[in-house]
């Protein structure tokens, strides 16, 4: 099974997260930050990723930290439970639709982690939520689990729509990215012979 735990102490946060890629979509996320647990949660649910996650933040500073570490404990389980990535399809991409919103995200799973994000997002908040932060979390996440990772909005104007589906996009994508090929259960997808 490809599984990970990780757990991640500092003065701010205090996180453990627990992820199998190979799930059933059951999400448990007590982060602190409401919409951050309700993004999680859809993202499981649509990666067909197990994950828990709880957390401790200084939320009373702002979600900032919260959102940020969870990213950076997120992309560190996702490159342990890879292991050496053999067998993997490597590469997934889809256009998603959130109502209005048209989210395109593409993965690669390439052992270098970067983020090349484009959400035009109209407000500065969800409820309590500061958009800007879904670019600090995909930052985080793509960099820890050492993935390229492409977001771009093609159309969007409620800003609940477009984090939401871009939340989906790149679970959609990643569980593209992270399926076994049968045909090549045995190799690693690349012709360095090793993804780092």
């Amino acid at each position: 099974m490809r599984k990970a735990q990780i757990t991640r102490k500092t003065a701010e946060t205090d996180i453990s997260l627990t992820l199998e890629l190979d799930g059933a979509g059951m999400a448990a996320c007590v982060t602190g930050c409401g919409f951050l647990d309700h993004m999680l949660t859809l993202f499981a649910k649509h990666g067909g990723f197990d994950l828990s996650v709880t957390c401790t933040g200084d939320t009373y500073v702002d979600d900032h930290h919260t959102v940020e570490d969870i990213g950076i404990c997120l992309g560190k389980a996702f490159a342990q439970a890879l292991g050496d990535k053999r067998g993997i399809v490597r590469y997934g991409d889809i256009a998603l639709p959130m109502d209005e919103a048209l989210i395109l995200s593409a993965v690669d799973i390439s052992g270098r982690g970067a983020c090349y994000y484009g959400l035009d997002i109209p407000t500065e908040k969800v409820g309590t939520f500061d958009t800007q932060l879904g670019k600090e979390f995909f930052d985080a996440f793509a960099r820890d689990a050492g993935i390229t990772l492409h977001i771009r909005q093609l159309a969007g104007e409620n800003s609940h729509h477009i984090l939401e589906g871009a939340f989906k996009s790149v679970a959609r994508s990643l569980r593209q990215a992270v399926a076994i090929d049968a045909r090549f259960a045995e190799a690693v997808p690349s012709t360095k012979g090793v993804i780092a």
